[in-house]
């Protein structure tokens, strides 16, 4: 197949990328002139230049294209117009595209996220696909209406929307800053209550995306890829502890009213750079939900997917590669 990735340059579209390179694909990423092409160098991609915004680039780019993974996204934004254009319009304008140049279209995945979703009211009540979506932040509701223009094209060609939950594993920039903080033997905690997750490494993500992409029963449907269980924080901050040979690591419960005040003066000075604020008030908001989970039961039925790699290993295997890396 010949296969467009975009957001090959980013953290989770280069995984895709490299996995589709070990199935015999052939892969055409979007770049950009300012993109950094660290995880593409000295790979048999094909590197064209185009942009989201631009529809007339994204026709050329999609010339004899089988397949679009669309990855790429605003994951940090001054305001939400510009989550808007970055995820909303720029997933429109690529779907415009495809209608143009791609006739034969054998399927148009998107990689959303559980944050198009919104949090579950409990931990016996994790989301599914079948959850009313409440996201709670500019860029959860950017991609939830990013969704809704992918679902437009359903019966113009084959569509698969994705939504991962929190994902970690070598290359990704996000959790490695909790392995920073646990690194200098702090185990910092939101507020007084548990908060549990649902976490996915890479490397199992990009099975379930793979796995969704080529199957014909993924048509037209919606998907959690994500873990089994559900971790706890303290849980997660002891795995990375010891897989970091840190023998005392001091817990610091962070009450969210401080957690909130620290990211809305971030993202008050961070209007004033040119690069968005990575932390802000929404993200704060993010930050002290109880319960980011979400049920994979419908992949597991339709997709026969199930998770390889155990908490334990995927971080202990993450951080031996931020230390080989020299990111540690």
């Amino acid at each position: 197949m010949n296969i467009l990735v975009t957001g090959a340059t980013g953290f989770i579209g280069s995984h895709i990328a490299d996995k589709l390179i070990q199935l015999n694909h052939n892969v055409r990423c979007t770049i950009r002139k300012s993109s950094n092409l660290r995880w593409l160098n000295d790979k048999p991609f094909e590197l064209v230049d185009a942009s989201l915004s631009n529809i007339d680039s994204l026709k050329s780019a999609l010339h004899n294209i089988d397949i679009i993974i669309h990855s790429a996204g605003l994951t940090a934004a001054k305001n939400y117009e510009e989550y808007l254009r970055g995820n909303r319009d720029g997933t429109r304008n690529l779907l415009i595209a495809a209608k143009e140049s791609c006739p034969n279209l054998k399927r148009f995945v998107f990689i959303s996220s559980q944050t198009a979703a919104g949090p579950a009211s409990s931990l016996n009540s994790p989301i599914n696909e079948y959850s009313e979506c409440k996201p709670i932040t500019s860029y959860g509701k950017s991609k939830y209406l990013a969704e809704l223009e992918v679902l437009k094209f359903k019966d113009i060609f084959p569509i698969t929307i994705i939504r991962p939950p929190a994902v970690y594993g070598p290359r990704d920039s996000a959790t490695f800053d909790i392995f920073k903080v646990i690194k200098k033997g702090l185990c910092p905690l939101i507020g007084f209550k548990p908060k549990y997750v649902s976490l996915i490494h890479s490397s199992d993500l990009v099975d379930g995306i793979i796995s969704a992409t080529f199957s014909e029963v993924a048509i037209g449907q919606t998907y959690f890829i994500s873990s089994e269980d559900f971790y706890d924080w303290i849980t997660i901050n002891k795995i990375i502890a010891k897989a970091l040979n840190i023998k005392k690591c001091y817990s610091i419960k962070i009450p969210h009213f401080l957690i909130l005040t620290v990211a809305a003066i971030s993202g008050f000075f961070g209007m004033f750079s040119n690069k968005p604020p990575v932390f802000n008030y929404e993200k704060g908001i993010d930050f002290i939900q109880s319960f980011w989970i979400c049920s994979i039961d419908k992949a597991k039925k339709e997709l026969n997917f199930k998770p390889k790699i155990t908490l334990e290993k995927g971080l202990t295997e993450t951080a031996q590669w931020y230390i080989n890396n020299h990111w540690l």
